[in-house]
């Protein structure tokens, strides 16, 4: 194996915790483990991580449809807008920098979690170009976009009353949960809008 091949074989693997299921599984670990410790701000921080990531992936999947750019291993030197691709945005950086956000801004009272989450998110971003998956500018539209929506998602979202965290004054609240029945062999996810 050449080196370009190790470094796309590197990047690809370090890239997997900005997948979808990447995302997923952070969000419901923190669901998870807050539920069984009875942390509360674990599992919210895995509710608003989940719902981060599914309004990432609802505005990456609209916005590969309508830009069309072609990715950079499909042989040409540099890839148009509007030419049948689906590289721009990185949808890997959208998911992994929502989801960043969102940890940072609910431990921020823990500057080791803002580092390690923040950390990722941008060690996942410098995979997908050095994979040759994106162009840097996909990678650097994702990463904003991804920062803006676990900014509003926390923002929009956040109870009040959490350790280290200033009260929201919203009277309106979408919750996403995830559903989950064993027996009938059922999972899914339940919206709920409160106002």
């Amino acid at each position: 194996m050449n080196k370009f091949q190790a470094q796309v074989t590197t990047s690809r693997i370090v890239s997997y915790p900005g997948s979808t299921f990447g995302v997923a599984a952070v969000a419901g670990t923190f669901y998870l483990l807050g539920r069984k410790h009875n942390d509360t701000r674990a599992r919210e921080t895995g509710l608003l991580s989940a719902e981060a990531a599914i309004d990432s992936l609802i505005v990456a999947s609209a916005l590969k449809g309508i830009s069309q750019r072609g990715r950079p291993l499909i042989g040409r030197e540099r890839s148009e807008f509007f030419d049948g691709g689906d590289s721009f945005p990185s949808g890997h950086s959208i998911q992994a920098w929502s989801v960043a956000t969102v940890i940072a801004h609910e431990y921020r009272d823990r500057r080791l979690v803002q580092v390690a989450a923040y950390g990722l998110a941008s060690v996942v971003s410098v995979a997908r170009f050095t994979g040759g998956k994106h162009y840097i500018s996909d990678v650097v539209v994702g990463s904003a976009l991804g920062y803006g929506i676990g900014r509003y998602v926390y923002r929009a979202h956040h109870r009040a009353g959490d350790a280290g965290q200033a009260p929201t004054s919203n009277t309106e609240r979408l919750l996403i949960t995830p559903t989950y029945n064993r027996a009938a062999g059922q999972y899914g996810i339940a919206l709920r809008w409160s106002f």
